[in-house]
């Protein structure tokens, strides 16, 4: 699992997916005025270098958030997002820097809403301290997320975002995430909970939808987007995120934005995507 850096995958189309589900909750969970809790299981570094060896590399972020932001006709819903990439990058027309979800997430909650990020990988760790040092709603910590996210459940609250991130590089991943989110609903049954998923091997992912829907657990959406057709052993073509207590605008909003970013962001017009609910409220 420690090999695994998020610095090769930046800004690509599944970064584009992930962050902006996760902006769009928590737009709608600010509008209240009690404190929120959010809670990173895998927060990775708080920020990526476009142009750093590793992007290079695989250069996904061309293909994902660059052909996102070089488009003119945008849907409105786009705005927000696309503002906060903007104020993380800074730096003219170029876009050079991404943000990870911690900064998001930093920039969409209020002065008393407080931040619980983890993060295992030792390089990761430190480059995300130096990200937020001087933020002081934020606590970062060099652990597994998968133990420690449950320590913050419930917040005093009630009021939070769990998002369940891990780099899924061995299959036990799959099999983790059902249990963290088996627990933490235990302990905070009103609370979000957002699921990140890869699709690598579609089966795997057939699974999850398979154990998701056993655990009892009601109020579950899917959002997934594919940039080509399933390819077994081709690397991840597609990702998806499973949301528990959605706001009730979400799927909608999701909706109405998923046939633009499959035609926009997928190769050779195989861009595709799903929105359909799990369980039922």
């Amino acid at each position: 699992m420690l090999s695994y850096r998020h610095s090769f995958h930046a800004g690509n189309y599944a970064d584009v997916l992930k962050h902006f589900t996760l902006q769009r909750i928590l737009s709608y969970l600010v509008q209240k005025e009690k404190p929120i809790h959010y809670i990173d299981s895998h927060a990775g570094a708080g920020g990526y270098a476009l142009r750093s060896k590793e992007a290079e590399k695989t250069s996904e972020y061309m293909k994902g958030i660059v052909r996102l932001t070089q488009r003119h006709d945008c849907p409105e819903l786009f705005d927000e997002y696309l503002a906060l990439i903007s104020q993380f990058h800074r730096q003219g027309d170029n876009l050079r820097h991404y943000p990870g979800s911690p900064w998001i997430a930093a920039h969409c909650l209020r002065e008393q809403d407080r931040l619980f990020l983890y993060e295992l990988h030792p390089n990761d760790h430190k480059l995300l301290l130096a990200q937020m040092k001087k933020d002081r709603r934020v606590q970062v910590q060099l652990g597994d997320g998968f133990k420690g996210a449950l320590a913050h459940l419930p917040p005093i609250s009630r009021r939070g975002l769990l998002l369940i991130d891990p780099p899924y590089e061995i299959k036990d991943d799959y099999q983790k995430v059902v249990k963290l989110v088996i627990e933490a609903h235990k302990r905070f049954a009103t609370g979000c909970i957002a699921l990140w998923y890869p699709v690598v091997e579609r089966s795997w992912v057939k699974q999850l939808e398979t154990a998701i829907k056993a655990t009892g657990i009601a109020n579950s959406v899917l959002f997934e987007l594919s940039q080509s057709a399933d390819r077994s052993g081709y690397g991840m073509t597609a990702s998806g995120m499973i949301v528990i207590n959605p706001p009730w605008t979400l799927k909608n909003e999701l909706e109405s934005v998923l046939p633009y970013l499959a035609d926009v962001l997928g190769e050779q017009g195989q861009g595709k995507y799903r929105s359909e609910r799990l369980t039922g409220e």
